[in-house]
């Protein structure tokens, strides 16, 4: 994975969200799908923006462009993530998720699929494979 050269604003996420959604789209089908259509500059000035940033791709081929996002959204998460772990919790996988659990947004159906994670990662250290990838 090519890290992201920066980190998307708030309001960049919102748009990547419906890209990710909705797939390439126009600058008039993302200002819909956001219920912003009387924010139709606003919007072609973030991805103006964003392109300049890397995080969407514009296809200049048709009469009207056509944005996709540049990066997966699990491939964004991540380094989200990995940023926050590394600024706010000194590295800290455990105190992550320490956190997160403590905020109280966490449904039952969330905390089984974490201990579902936790049984396969553990199961993945005892045979002395590592996450994601191969020894």
């Amino acid at each position: 994975m090519k890290p992201l050269r920066r980190k998307p604003t708030d309001a960049e996420l919102g748009i990547l969200n419906v890209l990710w959604s909705r797939g390439p789209s126009t600058v008039r089908q993302i200002a819909e799908a956001m219920g912003r259509e009387a924010g139709y500059t606003t919007i072609l000035k973030l991805l103006q923006i964003m392109t300049e940033k890397s995080l969407v791709v514009r296809d200049e081929g048709a009469r009207t462009h056509v944005y996709t996002a540049a990066f997966t959204q699990d491939q964004t998460q991540r380094q989200l993530v990995a940023d926050l772990l590394s600024r706010a919790f000194d590295g800290s996988a455990s105190k992550l998720v320490q956190q997160a659990l403590a905020a109280g947004k966490t449904t039952p159906e969330d905390l089984a699929e974490i201990k579902k994670l936790l049984r396969g990662a553990g199961a993945e250290q005892a045979s002395g494979d590592k996450p994601g990838g191969s020894r």
